[in-house]
C-alpha cells in the first residue's frame, strides 16, 4: 500500500526519501502483531537497528487528579490492568472500528514514546489473511499514522521474515523458496518467486494461541485438576520451557483460594502441546499447501523443495523445532528438506521489512 496521499512537503519525486529541509528518510520496519509488536530503524550510529518490541495490548484508566484518559500499553498495561487490557489484534487484524481506532491510539502511543520520526520510509510487514474489513482497518491505521511521510509499503510477513533467514542482505527476494509463519493467530505458508507471492495458504486451527489453551487444558488433566492456569500463564511456560533440545520439568507454586500456597510440577504438558502442534503444522504443510502449490506452479513446487524452508514467527522460537520441522516434514514427503530460520525468528518480519525500506528510501 503506497502513500500517495502524501503532502508536497515530502518532495519531488526525483528527490523521494529526502524531506524539504534536506534530511534524509529513517527507513523503518513494522509489525502489527497479534502478540507482539515489533518496530526495527537505525541506532544512534547507524551500524545495527534499535528494536522496539512490546505486547500488543493497551489498557486507558483516569488520571485521579485531573480525571483525563491515561493510555498504558505493552508489558506494564498487562501487568496493572490484567482485568480490562485490550488486545485489540488477537485476530491478527482489527476487526471492527472500536479495534482499528484501539490499535491506533496504541501505535501512536509507541511512536511518541520512542520518539520514531516522522520523516521516515516505512515498510509493514503484513500477515496473509483473507479478511478484506481487517485488512481495511489496518490499512487506515497504517496510513493515518503520523510516520511513513516519505514513503509507506507494505510486504507478506513470511516473506519479510525469510530475509534474515537467507542472509544479510536481500537475498532472499531473488530466490524461489516456501516461506512459513508460525504466528499466533494463524498458520501461513506460501512460495516465492523473486519476491511474488504464490499460492498463499492460511488456516487458523494451528496456531500459537491454540497451543497456549492446549497447555493450560493438558496442565489441568496433568495435576489431576488440582490446577488451572490462564492462556496468559500458558504462553509464559511455553516461552520460557518448551524446548525440542534440552526439556526439563519444571516446578511453579500457585497460591489456594482459601490461603496457602500449593507446588506443583510440569513434566508433559508443555511438550505433549508443541509436539500435537508441530505435527499439525506438517500435515497442514506436506497434505494441503504443497499439493495445492503444486498444482498451481508444478515447476515452483519442484525449485521451491530443492531449496531451504524459511520458518518464522514466534512458535519458530522454541529451541530445536527447526530441526525437528525439518525431520518431520522430510519423513511427511519421504524426501530430504532443508529447513532455515533467522536467529530470532519472532523480530525478522520486522528486520526484513526494516531492509526493504532501507533499500527503498536509498533507490527512490
Amino acid at each position: 500500500m503506497s502513500d500517495e496521499d502524501a503532502d508536497d512537503s515530502t518532495g519531488s519525486e526525483s528527490d523521494a526519501g529526502v524531506s524539504s529541509d534536506g534530511a534524509a528518510a529513517v527507513p523503518v520496519g513494522v509489525k502489527l502483531g497479534s502478540t507482539r509488536t515489533v518496530i526495527a530503524l537505525p541506532g544512534e550510529h547507524g551500524t545495527e537497528n534499535r528494536i522496539i518490541k512490546t505486547l500488543t495490548c493497551m489498557a486507558t484508566y483516569e488520571d485521579a487528579l485531573t480525571g483525563e484518559e491515561k493510555v498504558l500499553y505493552g508489558e506494564e498495561a498487562a501487568r496493572e490492568y490484567p482485568d480490562r487490557v485490550e488486545y485489540m489484534l488477537r485476530s491478527g487484524l482489527p476487526e471492527d472500528a472500536d479495534r482499528a481506532e484501539m490499535t491506533k491510539t496504541f501505535f501512536e502511543a509507541i511512536i511518541e514514546e520512542h520518539d520514531i520520526p516522522a520523516n521516515s520510509g516505512v515498510v509493514y510487514a503484513i500477515p496473509t489473511i483473507d479478511n478484506p474489513t481487517g485488512l481495511e482497518n489496518l490499512q487506515n491505521v497504517i496510513e493515518n499514522s503520523s510516520i511513513g511521510l516519505e514513503l509507506v509499503e507494505s510486504y507478506p510477513e513470511s516473506l519479510c521474515g525469510s530475509i534474515p533467514a537467507f542472509g544479510d542482505d536481500l537475498e532472499a527476494i531473488d530466490e524461489i523458496f516456501v516461506a512459513v509463519n508460525m504466528g499466533s493467530t494463524n498458520l501461513e505458508a506460501s512460495a516465492y518467486r523473486r519476491g511474488e507471492q504464490l499460492s498463499p495458504f492460511t488456516t487458523g486451527a494451528v496456531t500459537g494461541n491454540e497451543v497456549d489453551r492446549m497447555i493450560a487444558n493438558y496442565v489441568e488433566e496433568e495435576t489431576q485438576g488440582r490446577v488451572n492456569i490462564d492462556n496468559q500463564t500458558a504462553r509464559e511456560y511455553k516461552e520460557e520451557h518448551a524446548d525440542f533440545v534440552d526439556f526439563e520439568p519444571f516446578t511453579d507454586i500457585i497460591q489456594q483460594p482459601g490461603g496457602g500456597s500449593h507446588e506443583f510440577t510440569i513434566e508433559r504438558s508443555v511438550m505433549d502441546a508443541v509436539n500435537e502442534y508441530l505435527d499439525d503444522a506438517v500435515d497442514e504443510l506436506a497434505n494441503t499447501f504443497l499439493p495445492e502449490l503444486a498444482n498451481d506452479y508444478m515447476k515452483v513446487y519442484q525449485l521451491a523443495l530443492d531449496r531451504p524452508i524459511a520458518i518464522t514467527g514466534g512458535m519458530a522460537c522454541i529451541p530445536g523445532i527447526v530441526d525437528e520441522f525439518e525431520e518431520r516434514l522430510s519423513a511427511e514427503l519421504n524426501r530430504d528438506i532443508d529447513v532455515i530460520a533467522a536467529d530470532e525468528p519472532d523480530i525478522a518480519p520486522t528486520i526484513g521489512a526494516q531492509r526493504i525500506a532501507a533499500r527503498l528510501v536509498e533507490t527512490n
